[in-house]
């Protein structure tokens, strides 16, 4: 471990090997070489890997070596020091120390906490019993691909994109699987009733229970979990729970360090606490009172605080206009701006039930301002552009909803046509 000795180069510490310090290594060697020796921590026992892609390897869709970012080698090529399978318990600001759980210190200049999320348990009676887990990392695989291969019932609970994801690849790999949601309809931050309803009928096809306005209130059972008690009195035998119904970002490192910290850690534009020399991105960091759960924020936020480390001082991260375009069990979902509709706003729908395409547009005036699609998401860019840059569609609204060939084919017949 280093010393408190000076170096020629400031020792930036990372701390969190996920997808966003994966993301700011990068970053630092190609807008700050030179400036650091860095050292990156992690928990897991493995180098950073692509979270996002675990369902698809549960699925058997791929390899576990598709889901590498960089492995060691890559690291120790450019001259950084990976740490993996410890965590840093302690930071102690004055001295620049942070300490690993059996005590040994390491020293560093500057930090950034890239700590990332941990599953949110539900707080209900057994929880904690034999066959109740979570699905988050590399570590919750083999549970749940021996649950698949002996074809046991699996109870989801959770409807966002986690629990979705984690259905489908029990599902694929042979489960019987019940997906489980409190709510009235599926991604529910995502999309609205109609696009939601097509994606439900899109997941049933593939072999899925899908139970809705379903309030878990107890996991039954004695040695291990049994089956789901309902608030309605109902009930559902199962073999395995998966609680997939949501996060929270991990500050309690930040919180001992009296960084200050909301839902997440405090930042300012420049990706920076209160500390001058501590740095939080990520799910974990908190940014005008948002703390992002996606990918896209935490690789911008990484772009923005690589470019100011490396003295760029116009570098300031001033948020990221969601949009949501993602595979959601190998179907195509897409939202972005006001999917909901607010009053004082009309919608254009395409519905195609028997392929599975659903396309609803929100438009205030001349202006998109909301996009839900479901099945078919090639223009998904397209309409995000429109909406972010607010351009007047008044010309191609009739044809706006058939995307963005057919409104260019069709949009010099149109002017010719008016003039």
């Amino acid at each position: 471990m280093r010393g408190s000795s000076p170096s020629r180069t400031e020792r930036l510490l990372i701390i969190g090997n996920g997808m966003a310090s994966v993301r700011l290594c990068e970053e630092i060697l190609a807008n700050a070489a030179g400036r650091f020796e860095i050292t990156v921590v992690g928990a897991e026992s493995q180098a950073g890997y692509n979270r996002v892609l675990l369902s698809a390897l549960l699925a058997g869709d791929i390899g576990e070596a598709e889901l590498r970012l960089r492995d060691a080698a890559w690291y120790a090529a450019r001259g950084i020091t990976l740490i993996t399978g410890r965590r840093i318990a302690g930071l102690d600001l004055a001295a620049r120390k942070a300490t690993f759980e059996d005590g040994t210190p390491l020293f560093f200049d500057r930090a950034v906490l890239a700590t990332g999320s941990t599953p949110f348990r539900l707080p209900i009676p057994g929880i904690g019993l034999p066959g109740v887990m979570t699905f988050r990392d590399l570590a919750d695989l083999p549970a749940l691909q021996d649950a698949a291969c002996r074809r046991q019932r699996v109870a989801v609970i959770g409807g966002g994109l986690l629990g979705i994801e984690a259905a489908y690849g029990l599902a694929k790999g042979g489960a019987e699987v019940t997906l489980v949601h409190v709510m009235d309809r599926l991604m529910e931050r995502q999309l609205d009733r109609r696009s939601a309803a097509f994606l439900r009928r899109a997941i049933e096809m593939k072999g899925i229970r899908v139970l809705l306005n379903a309030q878990t209130a107890e996991i039954a059972g004695g040695a291990r979990a049994e089956a789901l008690a309902f608030a309605d009195g109902s009930s559902l035998p199962i073999d395995l729970v998966v609680v997939a119904v949501g996060v929270r970002p991990a500050i309690e490192l930040a919180k001992s360090a009296d960084l200050p910290a909301k839902r997440g850690i405090l930042v300012d534009d420049h990706l920076t606490t209160v500390v001058p020399f501590i740095h939080a991105i990520g799910e974990c960091a908190e940014h005008r009172d948002v703390v992002y759960g996606l990918v896209q924020p935490a690789y911008e936020q990484a772009h923005m605080l690589a470019r100011h480390l490396g003295g760029d001082d116009a570098a300031a991260y001033e948020g990221t206009a969601l949009s949501t375009n993602l595979k959601v069990s190998g179907i195509p979902v897409f939202s972005a701006g006001d999917f909901l509709g607010e009053e004082g706003t009309d919608e254009i729908i395409l519905e195609d039930r028997g392929v599975g395409l659903c396309k609803r547009l929100v438009v205030r005036g001349s202006h998109l301002v909301g996009a839900a699609l479901v099945g078919e998401a090639d223009d998904a860019i397209w309409y995000r552009d429109l909406i972010r840059s607010g351009a007047d569609i008044a010309a191609i609204r009739e044809s706006l909803i058939f995307g963005r060939a057919f409104c260019e084919a069709v949009a010099p017949q149109t002017r010719k046509e008016a003039a």
